[in-house]
């Protein structure tokens, strides 16, 4: 699957292909990911990659989860998608990363808009999550930026390395992107 956004920006579903270009780069952008990231003490060579794109595959073959690169100019910068679809619930929930050198570029607010696009008008979901660590507001802008909903505050979310982070929960209706439109 593939999704174009602009000339210089598109999303394309991960395949095994991908592994050693996806570990050089997060090996690459580690210490700047790490401060929001958990995984990246799991993730020590291309072998680590290839077992997450392989949970990748059947997640998207059984339609519990997208996992997408993202490429601008034809280059892999990161990583966004659903990390989990709740076909009962007809929701989905965003999940993103973008190197530090693809910042600044606008890229991870177009992403996340065309994954919106997406969600309603092909995946047919009721409503669209993003949670965020309380204090990245670098990654809060987006969905604030997007006109998501903050629905609340969920405590010691998750465990970053050393210390609990709050997770912000912001949500989508289908009816309010609709508005939007």
């Amino acid at each position: 699957m593939q999704i174009t956004i602009d000339q210089d920006l598109s999303l394309r579903t991960i395949t095994l292909e991908d592994a050693e270009k996806v570990f050089t780069l997060t090996d690459a952008s580690r210490e700047y990911l790490k401060e929001w990231l958990p995984w990246l003490d799991y993730t020590k060579e291309v072998a680590d990659t290839k077992a997450y794109i392989e949970g990748c595959i059947k997640g998207h073959e059984s339609k519990s989860s997208l996992s997408l690169v993202i490429l601008f100019n034809h280059e892999i910068v990161g990583i966004a998608g659903f990390n989990a679809i709740n076909p009962n619930n007809n929701i989905g929930t965003i999940g993103y990363w973008l190197s530090e050198g693809a910042q600044g570029h606008g890229i991870m607010t177009k992403t996340v808009k065309a994954l919106l696009q997406y969600a309603f008008e092909t995946l047919q979901l009721h409503k669209v999550e993003i949670r965020v660590a309380e204090t990245n507001h670098k990654s809060r802008a987006i969905p604030e930026r997007l006109g998501l909903i903050k629905e609340g505050t969920i405590r010691s979310a998750e465990w970053l390395y050393d210390h609990y982070v709050d997770h912000v929960v912001y949500g989508m209706l289908v009816s309010e992107w609709q508005q939007q439109k």
